[in-house]
């Protein structure tokens, strides 16, 4: 890519578990917005945990108001910036509960799925499993639900090209305990094991965030390309973007990426005043030059 902005300063975040870096990557958007030779400007976010807070139930998952407001302003200048979700959800149910505007692509089940948001509904790509893919789709689905049962809190969620067990719910020696198990049957009948915060997820497919978002990124010819996310996960995309990326993490843990902050309403706030500097307007209450 050309126009990418300079590695990050004198505190990598992944040094910093604590470390607070909205000033600085607002600052940084402010010169990417104003350089035409960085622009397009891919905006690719995770949803739990990056525009939703977690919670134990993942359909209690709500992207917060000022998230939506400000993702809404950004679609308006479709001549400067895309905009896309990346997780680990299948993208009906980031559909579902993620109110982002028309346009927006929705990468889905880790890089697995693909679909756009359409004014009256969701285009979706289909997924086309070969018979070996969906055999062993429906051996782990099987697998799965044997390793959660008995397991108070713990719970399986099947999608188009994966299962994943979730062990938020559970105690914590409980949940370590599915974990392993999942690992096991996914070492032997996965082609991608991923394992996050509280969940094995096991593909029958070799997809990843970053592979996704770095083929949607050359896709749309995106200059720059800001990811977010909060787990384990998202570190592919942020990796596969390598130090051309501003990448962000969100809230604790180890982490590739350039810049963190601590939970996501401070995401929503950088989203506004991204739009806020495409609009030249001022953030509402803040001083002149902010």
């Amino acid at each position: 890519m050309t126009g990418a902005p300079a590695p990050h300063g004198d505190h990598p975040a992944h040094d910093d578990p604590a470390a607070h870096d909205g000033p600085a990557l607002r600052a940084l958007l402010r010169e990417v917005v104003a350089d035409p030779a960085r622009l397009p400007l891919l905006v690719a976010l995770d949803f739990d945990g990056t525009l939703a807070p977690l919670q134990d139930d993942p359909e209690a998952s709500r992207i917060l108001p000022d998230a939506v407001a400000a993702l809404r302003d950004l679609a308006r200048h479709t001549d400067v910036v895309r905009l896309a979700l990346v997780s680990g959800r299948p993208t009906g149910d980031l559909h579902r509960l993620a109110d982002v505007p028309p346009g927006t692509v929705l990468i889905g089940s880790h890089g697995a799925e693909r679909s756009r948001v359409g004014a009256h509904g969701l285009d979706a790509d289909v997924i086309t499993l070969t018979d070996d893919q969906q055999d062993r789709l429906d051996r782990l689905g099987a697998e799965m639900q044997a390793v959660a049962r008995g397991r108070d809190g713990v719970w399986v969620e099947q999608k188009p090209a994966a299962v994943a067990v979730h062990t938020r719910m559970a105690d914590p020696a409980v949940g370590d305990e599915a974990e392993r198990d999942a690992l096991v049957v996914g070492g032997r009948l996965g082609s991608k094991v991923l394992h996050g915060k509280k969940v094995v997820e096991v593909s029958v497919l070799d997809a990843d965030k970053g592979a996704a978002l770095v083929a949607l990124r050359d896709e749309l010819g995106a200059r720059t390309v800001l990811s977010a996310g909060d787990d384990v996960t998202d570190e592919h995309a942020f990796e596969a973007l390598g130090a051309d990326g501003v990448t962000l993490k969100v809230g604790p843990g180890d982490t590739v990426a350039r810049f963190r902050v601590p939970e996501p309403q401070d995401v929503a706030d950088l989203l506004g005043g991204l739009a806020a500097d495409l609009s030249g307007e001022p953030l509402p209450g803040a001083p002149a030059g902010a």
